[in-house]
């Protein structure tokens, strides 16, 4: 009898907090974007005949209830922790968390990947850059940064297989340059702030003109969760970016030719708007952006070919330069370069993360 009252109690209370999840979410009002996770938000399916004879609407529906479930974050936390504690999962996602930063295990090298990327930036100089000054850099991942006994991808075995690869090119060695506080705990990216003695040794190499003695005013603009932060899991303190800001950086303007739009180096509104925080450097991923800088006393110009941290880089490189043109041949592929892009005398740099080069993603 004992047992029977006690499984009623408990299939009751069962039924019960099922119940209430059910009336919370049924009142709870439907958010548009997951700042954890970077990422718009599933919206209530329209319901029409159509998409109920198809089943469009159970399968867009399912989406939805599971994206805006109630405390969502809190049980994908929840799950990470007790796989972390419980299972004894060194990692989660192919992410693991260490004094309160996250990595990733970018490992092992692929070496037909890298070469294959290797070759298409190749092409990309026989083909538009032939007697320009050409130079070459290979941005570590932050793992590279750790301690000897976790695996990452060693930048002199990529760097080797670029020389062996890519015609006359100067290779510029940033490792010694970067170190693991360069890099943001919640996130892949390197730290804008960090990066003037990054800045220096491009342009020591480069024969620019030293601006290690420029002033920048760095501006908070709040919380940053990063890629890793929604991938692990995990609930840790976010990061904080800022932005570096000087008369130059404030006058220069920027042409995307994907949107055809001119707008600031900057892009405040993609701060508020965008749940990629990081999309606040030229407005984020895209083809072909072009940074003007009217208070030049140069007529020089910069072509970068870049992944994502070019956009954080390039602010800082302006004082050099006229205009720097940012190529990203992950969305553009090389052979139209000629139709957006006059060739004709200027500084080349190719900046890459060791992540991209070994995902061979290069058009």
């Amino acid at each position: 009898m004992q047992d029977k009252t006690k499984n009623k109690i408990i299939a009751l209370g069962f039924v019960t907090i099922l119940f209430l999840f059910f009336i919370i979410n049924l009142v709870k009002k439907d958010e548009e974007i997951s700042i954890s996770e970077r990422r718009k938000l599933t919206q209530f399916p329209k319901l029409t005949l159509s998409t109920l004879s198809s089943g469009k609407f159970s399968q867009e529906f399912e989406n939805y209830a599971i994206d805006q479930f109630v405390s969502r974050d809190e049980f994908r936390s929840l799950k990470a922790t007790w796989s972390n504690y419980v299972f004894k999962q060194k990692d989660n996602n192919g992410l693991f968390l260490l004094n309160n930063s996250i990595y990733k295990m970018e490992y092992p090298l692929n070496e037909a990947n890298v070469q294959s990327s290797a070759k298409k930036i190749n092409n990309v100089c026989q083909k538009y850059l032939q007697g320009m000054n050409i130079y070459f850099s290979i941005i570590p991942d932050k793992t590279y940064y750790l301690k000897k006994d976790y695996l990452s991808i060693d930048p002199s075995q990529v760097e080797k297989i670029i020389k062996n690869t890519v015609e006359n090119v100067k290779y510029i060695d940033i490792t010694k340059s970067l170190k693991l506080e360069d890099y943001y705990n919640t996130d892949l990216h390197w730290k804008q702030e960090n990066l003037q003695s990054t800045v220096r040794k491009i342009e020591e190499e480069m024969n620019l003109q030293n601006t290690s003695n420029i002033a920048y005013e760095v501006k908070p603009m709040g919380n940053f969760y990063g890629a890793y932060y929604g991938q692990l899991g995990r609930k840790i303190s976010p990061d904080k970016l800022n932005i570096l800001v000087n008369s130059t950086i404030e006058n220069a303007t920027t042409y995307n030719y994907e949107t055809k739009k001119t707008a600031k180096v900057y892009d405040e509104a993609k701060w508020q708007a965008s749940s990629d925080k990081y999309d606040i450097y030229l407005s984020g991923a895209t083809p072909i952006i072009e940074v003007k800088n009217p208070n030049s006393k140069t007529e020089k110009e910069l072509i970068l070919f870049r992944d994502s941290f070019g956009s954080s880089i390039a602010p800082l490189l302006l004082e050099n330069y006229k205009k720097i043109t940012l190529v990203d041949l992950r969305y553009v592929n090389s052979n139209i370069l000629q139709n957006y892009i006059n060739f004709e005398n200027q500084d080349v740099l190719f900046l890459y993360s060791v992540v991209v080069l070994n995902q061979n993603v290069l058009k």
